[in-house]
């Protein structure tokens, strides 16, 4: 299948259930791939092992970053926002100091990080982020927060990004590439719910469509309710 002349794409946070469907579908695609993971995970790749290149260490480490982004056309990152140690903020900040110039940045977040003010939240979802925030806090296993700081930075940058924000995730084969709109609260997005498959697939169609270049798409699945019942008003 035709790489879109894009040759070699790295994917950072590549053991994780996301990175392992971004790695298929990057190999699907032709790509050749370099995978980042903690050391402590690469026993996760051991049945990609013959087939990518694996980079151990942690994400945001931008000596590991360097190393793993050199001579890649593509970048694909997984912002995890686990521990209390800046883990999503500091691996968006190692992609955008270590990419290749010119290269292609394509990252994954939630539907909390805000582009501008004209994304809408209902108040049962205002108050779940809040509640989420409070509770990672307390057991100091994630940083809810750091990930909105990750887009803040993302969204400074001059380079060739996407940051692609999903809504709640599942499991099942793919239903096809997702629908995406500019805003959260917008009607076609209101199911909020997406295969996981088909976010890693949206981020992979990312890398060769300059149409994305420097959006921060918010997607569904393409076969929720309300993108079918929205499906004309794209």
């Amino acid at each position: 299948m035709s790489t879109g002349g894009m040759r070699r794409v790295c994917v950072i946070g590549a053991s994780g259930k996301l990175g392992q469907y971004l790695v298929r579908h990057a190999l699907d695609r032709g790509h050749e791939v370099v995978g980042v993971c903690r050391e402590r995970s690469v026993g996760k790749l051991a049945g990609l092992a013959d087939r990518i290149t694996v980079v151990p260490g942690d994400t945001n480490d931008p000596a590991v970053i360097k190393r793993a982004v050199a001579g890649c056309e593509g970048v694909l990152t997984v912002l995890a926002p686990w521990g209390v140690r800046q883990y999503s903020s500091g691996t968006a900040q190692a992609v955008l100091d270590h990419a290749e110039p010119g290269a292609r940045l394509v990252f994954s977040c939630g539907w909390h990080v805000a582009r501008d003010g004209a994304d809408q939240y209902t108040w049962r979802f205002r108050a779940t982020v809040r509640l989420v925030t409070w509770l990672a806090r307390l057991v100091r296993a994630v940083e809810i927060d750091d990930q909105v700081e990750a887009g803040r930075r993302i969204f400074a940058s001059d380079r060739r990004w996407t940051l692609v924000r999903g809504s709640d995730l599942e499991e099942g084969e793919s239903q096809g590439l997702p629908v995406w709109r500019r805003h959260v609260g917008d009607p076609a997005l209101a199911s909020n719910l997406t295969r996981r498959v088909d976010f890693a697939l949206f981020m992979v169609a990312a890398l060769t469509d300059d149409t994305l270049v420097q959006e921060a798409p918010a997607i569904v699945g393409r076969l929720a309710p309300s993108a079918l019942a929205h499906a004309t008003a794209a």
